[in-house]
């Protein structure tokens, strides 16, 4: 049986890139088709076989990749799986909208569907950071990709969930069902510390979406170490809001990684995630989540066991949360324990069951 997977751009590491790699390590014969891959900018993908678009032709297609959103759905429509039994799409975009052999089967694994079409289609245009003119056609741009969007998603012939939260999601936006299976989270690699830091903990891509403003702006008022790993377009405004106690790492090796979540009091997470990798990996580490109580948060935290919730997303909310805060209360061989619900084994067991059922 030939397999090909999907993958909507290669040209960033998040949560959906680690969910693709270990459907490579499934699959590891199956090439990997994506719009547009960016070397540079994504390891771990060496020694793959990436087959991208006519985009990745096209001038900073990698670095600027909204320029060619008018493109995308002719670019996914010509990726040619015609040789393929089954397909695996791993998407929080357009890539699910490849056109397949009658006799193909075509599993989705969805982040979200398309965040800027659907859940994010009012804000999306006041963030991005583009001309008046673009601004004012980008509605009518994105009214139109909506529309084949729908039509994509009914192409799909199994549609899998990476949460509850965004199942419903799929079902409200495409009238499709799906199946929940979590993503995978290597718990085994992260530990508890035997000592704690003062400080609390941020890991995000610095754009706008994930709201890490919101936990500037709380810091800022509660006066206390934070500390922010990551990167990103919204990263110089971020910079002028903070003051001298908020610390910007940048990026940092995994290894670093896990020892700013083994050490932290917290872990804040002040956005609505679909599912959230992160969160998990600081509760492998043994360490209280505190999360703004929405979207997957609710499925991984337990609450008062393995972190808090702020029931408001507004800094004063997050900062009432931080001062009622006691680390002293939470057992972090429980918060750990709770973690391997996620592990990367469950994900393989229950991808390899449910593509055994569909598979032609």
């Amino acid at each position: 049986m030939k397999i090909a997977l999907l993958h909507d751009y290669l040209n960033q590491a998040g949560g959906a890139e680690r969910v693709l790699l270990a459907l490579a390590h499934l699959f590891p014969q199956a090439p990997i088709y994506t719009l547009i891959h960016d070397k540079k900018r994504l390891r771990g993908f060496e020694n793959k076989d990436i087959r991208t678009s006519f985009l990745q032709k096209l001038p900073f297609s990698a670095s600027k990749t909204r320029w060619y959103l008018p493109l995308m759905p002719s670019a996914v429509e010509q990726l040619d799986l015609s040789d393929y039994d089954l397909v695996i799409s791993s998407t929080s975009a357009l890539i699910k909208g490849v056109i397949t052999h009658p006799q193909t089967i075509h599993v989705c694994y969805c982040h979200t569907p398309t965040r800027y079409l659907w859940s994010d289609t009012h804000k999306y245009p006041r963030e991005i950071n583009e001309g008046k003119l673009v601004k004012n056609f980008l509605p009518i741009l994105l009214s139109w990709l909506r529309q084949w969007d729908q039509i994509a998603a009914q192409r799909v012939n199994h549609f899998i969930a990476n949460s509850n939260f965004v199942a419903q999601r799929i079902k409200n936006y495409y009238n499709r069902e799906s199946t929940v299976i979590y993503p995978p989270v290597d718990t085994e690699n992260f530990y508890i510390s035997p000592e704690l830091g003062n400080y609390y903990l941020i890991i995000s891509r610095l754009k706008p979406y994930k709201r890490v403003d919101l936990a500037i702006r709380a810091f800022n008022k509660l006066n206390i170490p934070l500390k922010i790993i990551g990167t990103g377009e919204d990263e110089k405004r971020l910079k002028k809001m903070a003051k001298h106690n908020i610390e910007f790492l940048g990026a940092v090796s995994e290894i670093e990684k896990r020892k700013y979540l083994s050490q932290c009091l917290a872990f804040i997470n002040p956005q609505e995630e679909d599912f959230g990798i992160t969160v998990v990996e600081a509760m492998a580490s043994g360490r209280p989540v505190i999360a703004y109580g929405a979207g997957g948060a609710l499925e991984t935290i337990l609450e008062n066991q393995t972190g808090k919730f702020f029931p408001e997303q507004t800094w004063e909310s997050l900062v009432d949360t931080v001062i009622k805060f006691k680390p002293q209360e939470f057992k972090p061989q429980a918060i750990k324990d709770h973690a391997e619900k996620f592990n990367t084994q469950n994900f393989y067991q229950k991808m390899s069951d449910f593509i055994a059922k569909v598979r032609p």
